[in-house]
C-alpha cells in the first residue's frame, strides 16, 4: 500500500453483493490505494484513491486494456494537506468487551484498565466495525465465563485484531490466523509484531480450512470466521469438523435478513448459537458445537 499525501480524487464505485474478481484485480493495479467499505444493507464498495492530477480517460483507457468495463462510479475530490493523516487516521480509541482498541498513530496505550489492542493506523478505521465490536464482545464472553481457548483459528483474519485479542486474553494459546489476501497477512504479521504477539501468531496466506498447516494441528478449541453469510455457509460443514466438541465458534458479517439462514445452516452440523450479538443490522453469532 502506497502513502498519498496532499489532496487526492476517490473513486468510488457503486456497491453490490459482492466486488467482482476481475474489478479487483484491475483496482489493485490501477489504483494507489484501494479500501472496502461496507454498507448497512451488507454490501461492499470498492474505493479507489489516486492522487489529484487524476485523469477520468486515463482509468478508462487501463480498464479497457485490462479487458473489463467498469461498473457505475463516481469521482469525489478529496482537500488536504495529507488525506491518510486527516482521514484514516482519525480513529479514536475504544473500549468494548475486555478490550481497549487504539491506533498505531497514539504514542502509547490509553489509560484503561481493559486488555490493550493496538492496530496499524492506515487500516485502524476498520477495526470499529460492529461485526469486529461483537466478535470481541464474544471473546469477552468466553474468558468472562472461564472458557480456556488454547488452540485457535482466525479465518479471513484481515487485520488480525481478533487473533491478537485472542492471544492476549489466553496467553498460553496459539492462534493460526489465515488469509486470502497476502497483503493483510503482513498487516497481520506487522500487528502481532506491535503487540508483542508474534510468538503466539501464525499469520498463513492460503484458503482457510484447506491449508496442509491447518489439518495438522486441528481440531480446535475456538474457531473466529468474520467474513460475510455466502462464505461462512459455504465453510460451515468445515467448521464443524475442525471444532473440537463442545468447542466454541464466533461468525459474524451478515445482516438482519440473513440471520435465520446463516443459523440453519449451521445447526444442520451440530453448531447451536449460543449467544447472538445485534447492532445496526450487522449480526455475530457465538456457536457451541454440541455433536
Amino acid at each position: 500500500m502506497n502513502t498519498i499525501s496532499g489532496a487526492c480524487q476517490l473513486i468510488k464505485f457503486l456497491p453490490t453483493e459482492e466486488i467482482a474478481e476481475e474489478l479487483n484485480n484491475f483496482a489493485e493495479e490501477f489504483f494507489d490505494v484501494i479500501t472496502i467499505n461496507y454498507t448497512d444493507d451488507g454490501k461492499e464498495e470498492l474505493v479507489g484513491y489516486k492522487p489529484a492530477d487524476f485523469k477520468e480517460k486515463d482509468m478508462l483507457e487501463a480498464a479497457a486494456l485490462f479487458g473489463i468495463s467498469l461498473p457505475e462510479y463516481k469521482i469525489e475530490f478529496l482537500e488536504s494537506k495529507n488525506w491518510l493523516a486527516e482521514n484514516v487516521i482519525k480513529f479514536v480509541p475504544f473500549e468494548v468487551g475486555n478490550f481497549v482498541v487504539y491506533g498505531s498513530h497514539e504514542e502509547k496505550a490509553p489509560v484503561s484498565k481493559k486488555i490493550p489492542v493496538q492496530v496499524y493506523a492506515a487500516t485502524a478505521f476498520g477495526s470499529e466495525h460492529q461485526t469486529t465490536t461483537m466478535c470481541l464482545e464474544a471473546i469477552s464472553f468466553l474468558a468472562e465465563n472461564n472458557v480456556q481457548c488454547k488452540n485457535i483459528l482466525d479465518v479471513g483474519t484481515g487485520s488480525g485484531i481478533l487473533s491478537i485479542a485472542a492471544a492476549k486474553q489466553w496467553k498460553k494459546s496459539t492462534i493460526y490466523a489465515v488469509d486470502i489476501d497476502e497483503e493483510a497477512v503482513c498487516v497481520c504479521k506487522n500487528n502481532s509484531f506491535s503487540n508483542g504477539c508474534e510468538n503466539q501468531i501464525l499469520s498463513l496466506l492460503g484458503d482457510g480450512y484447506q491449508l496442509e498447516e491447518i489439518k495438522k494441528v486441528a481440531p480446535f478449541d475456538l474457531i473466529m470466521a468474520n467474513i460475510f453469510a455466502r462464505p461462512l455457509i459455504s465453510m460451515a460443514r468445515d467448521m464443524s469438523k475442525n471444532l473440537k466438541k463442545s468447542g466454541f465458534g464466533i461468525i459474524s458479517g451478515f445482516i438482519d435478513s440473513q440471520l435465520d439462514w446463516v443459523l440453519e445452516e449451521h445447526k444442520k452440523f451440530g453448531l447451536e448459537a449460543k449467544k447472538i450479538y445485534q447492532k445496526d443490522n450487522w449480526n455475530a453469532v457465538l456457536l457451541e458445537k454440541i455433536k
